[in-house]
């Protein structure tokens, strides 16, 4: 285990994000520029002020190296990275941020992440036949997902109504968000009649392809207070990764792949992020909480592997309002990917600035009450890589 975290080190005092949609009138470098332009404004700063950039891309098509914020914002050659980590490519980006800053290696710095999805066509991500082993194939997205779903059916007598209630949950938090990709309520009966697309998992089942970009503006918490958000900057509590196969279902029983009832890398990071961050009850101390819904499934589970709730016990906490924008703990007040869709490389950057704006009472959407303590969760892959970051209000 490190010992020297970033607790406490690193604040952030700007951000902004972009509507996620099918932005066909607008590219990457379009929607990089909005987002970033939009942070140095909520921060009071200048372009020139910024030390270094780090962006989350997870698609070349999207764009390669740093030199992809270079052409668009003409930093004029200062540090620019590109992170690539499945679909926590920008919570990675963040997290290096936060390390730079951290260390003292800059005052000032942009966390980004930027996706072009809808110009590449066809169904479904692109790349599943082209990235990954030679011999161990890699199955869609759905199908990775459809076995965990499975899996809970059996284990737990765990329903397609259990799955459909966290499409109509967010959904409804979604309708409320001017960038959600989608802004329409559904019930339940709509969600149970979709077209299957891996079953069980239905068409609600799954979150959508977007083009979306978000950044945040991190510095030190010594000269946070000089910036706009002077008053109201929030501090980075815990950040923690964990990593683990890409072929889970190749693992056999008692290794490190998934047991499909949950997933082995939020466990680890969750658990490292709140040892860093002094949280003994995520459920209590957690108030908004943005996590990855890529399907409605992930959703229950990673409410488990979070410890919002006891081992198959989340359908019933959904179904009582606990995970609600207003409940006990909200999970995904904004509409999470469910309505905003799935952008890789800018969803980590949208959670945390989601959290950001709610820890600071201005969330574009439904404001969760008095939100003091904050987390974003970002799975990716074959359930291969999580990244867990807590952020909260200056003690």
């Amino acid at each position: 285990m490190a010992r020297n975290g970033i607790k406490d080190k690193v604040a952030i005092i700007g951000c902004e994000s972009t509507r996620f949609a099918e932005h066909w009138d607008k590219s990457q470098f379009d929607l990089l520029f909005e987002a970033s332009q939009g942070a140095f404004k909520d921060a009071g700063i200048q372009k020139d002020d910024v030390d270094a950039t780090w962006v989350g891309i997870y698609y070349y098509f999207t764009g390669l190296s740093g030199a992809t914020v270079e052409d668009i914002m003409k930093f004029g050659g200062k540090p620019a990275t590109r992170v690539e980590n499945y679909c926590a490519s920008g919570m990675d980006a963040f997290r290096n941020a936060c390390f730079a800053v951290a260390s003292g290696a800059y005052d000032v710095v942009m966390a980004c992440g930027v996706e072009k999805l809808m110009d590449e066509g066809g169904s479904g991500l692109p790349g599943f036949r082209i990235f990954g082993h030679p011999v161990y194939p890699l199955p869609s997205a759905p199908a990775m997902f459809c076995l965990a779903a499975t899996r809970c059916f059996h284990e737990y007598g765990w329903t397609k109504e259990d799955l459909a209630r966290v499409a109509v949950k967010n959904h409804a938090n979604g309708a409320h968000h001017p960038k959600a990709h989608f802004r329409r309520p559904v019930d339940i009966e709509t969600v149970m009649k979709a077209p299957m697309i891996a079953d069980p998992l239905g068409r609600f089942d799954c979150c959508a392809m977007s083009d979306g970009a978000a950044a945040l503006i991190l510095t030190t918490p010594e000269l946070a207070p000089s910036y706009a958000h002077g008053d109201d900057y929030i501090i980075v509590k815990a950040n923690a990764i964990s990593c683990h196969t890409n072929f889970p279902w190749y693992v056999p029983p008692g290794g490190p792949g998934a047991d499909y009832v949950s997933f082995p890398a939020t466990v680890k990071a969750a658990n490292m992020a709140y040892k860093e961050a002094g949280i003994e009850n995520p459920r209590k101390e957690i108030d908004a909480a943005e996590v990855h819904d890529c399907f409605t499934i992930t959703e229950l589970l990673n409410c488990e592997d979070l410890r919002f709730c006891e081992r198959g016990k989340a359908p019933e906490e959904l179904k009582n309002g606990t995970f609600n924008w207003d409940g006990e703990t909200a999970v995904n007040p904004s509409g999470g990917l469910k309505s905003f869709g799935h952008p890789i490389g800018s969803t980590g950057c949208r959670m945390l600035q989601e959290i950001t704006k709610q820890l600071q009472g201005r969330a574009e959407g439904r404001q969760v009450p008095n939100a003091e303590l904050g987390l974003c969760h970002n799975l990716g892959g074959a359930y291969a890589v999580c990244s867990v970051t807590i952020l909260g209000k200056p003690d």
